[in-house]
């Protein structure tokens, strides 16, 4: 089977892009060993007053330091910190965003949680569309490493060896029948309410786990689309476009499928601050370009 570092080598990426690739996916298995001794609340809130479990704050501390210490990373932004980190002493102009531990609250109730990562040049405030790689690790029954280099959507998972061997080539999102929303119904702005009525009347299937990395890793799979609207509120969104729409956007776009705020391509926005919060409609194309035509999302 095909190893990660094979498929990598057979990619137009430069050799340090590989590394940083190879050397992040490979933090999967500390990050899952430490999911036992790590479940607690601490008595701390993150940058954005939600409540943190050691987890989130170990996997954080973890990824700097790996950065740090490779000297692959020029800049990181993370959603555990209040500014982006620079690393001065860095060989590369890798910028890389990471939410460290999406979820995170599922561990204690053992449904799956991951990790998402994005990678630009220069700086982490650009749209998107830019993105060099993305790549998200999804600590289910099995480890997946999720990953595209710009050059298709590609799947892997941790075998016995924890060498990440090639499940899925040229991932395609299918035009699937399912459908999540984020946000309670009672908050919903009009235009959202229909547009989930009309899914129903379609067929489509609620599944919606609470994880967002687990949740588009299931719509990439068996298609559908997964929603975090707008809502009374939250009018401007409560995901984050740095580090939860672009990365899985871009992953989800190059796999055939669409990220929008409701009306455009998400992956358009330039990020106006590190805390830059959107409503966000991601899976298959078809029904989401159908959806910015025809309800009038809010935004």
């Amino acid at each position: 089977m095909t190893t990660l570092r094979e498929y990598l080598d057979s990619t137009g990426c430069e050799e340090k892009l590989k590394d940083l690739i190879e050397l992040v996916s490979n933090q999967a298995a500390p990050i899952r060993k430490a999911f036992i001794s790590n479940q607690e609340y601490v008595d701390s809130e993150n940058i954005y007053g939600e409540r943190q479990i050691a987890l989130d704050k170990w996997s954080n501390e973890h990824l700097i330091k790996t950065f740090r210490e490779s000297r692959l990373v020029k800049e990181a932004a993370s959603e555990e910190e209040p500014e982006v980190v620079e690393f001065p002493d860095a060989e590369t102009s890798y910028a890389v965003t990471i939410d460290p531990l999406d979820g995170s609250s599922l561990v204690q109730v053992n449904l799956a949680v991951g990790t998402i990562v994005g990678v630009y040049e220069d700086s982490v405030m650009q749209e998107g569309r830019n993105l060099k790689a993305a790549f998200y690790m999804l600590y289910g029954p099995l480890t997946v490493l999720g990953l595209t280099v710009r050059e298709g959507v590609h799947l892997f998972a941790l075998n016995e060896e924890d060498e990440y061997v090639m499940t899925r080539r040229d991932v395609r999102i299918p035009e699937g029948k399912l459908y999540a929303s984020g946000a309670l119904k009672r908050d919903w702005f009009p235009e959202h309410q229909r547009f989930i009525e009309y899914l129903e009347k379609e067929g489509y299937k609620l599944r919606y786990s609470g994880s967002f990395v687990a949740d588009v890793h299931q719509y990439i799979k068996y298609g559908g689309v997964f929603s975090y609207p707008a809502y009374r509120g939250r009018e401007t969104g409560k995901l984050r476009l740095l580090f939860e729409a672009n990365p899985m956007g871009f992953i989800v776009d190059e796999a055939g499928g669409r990220i929008s705020n409701g009306k455009r391509n998400l992956l358009e926005t330039k990020p106006e601050k590190l805390d830059h919060r959107v409503p966000l409609y991601v899976g298959s194309r078809d029904v989401i370009e159908k959806m910015e035509k025809e309800f009038n999302i809010e935004v």
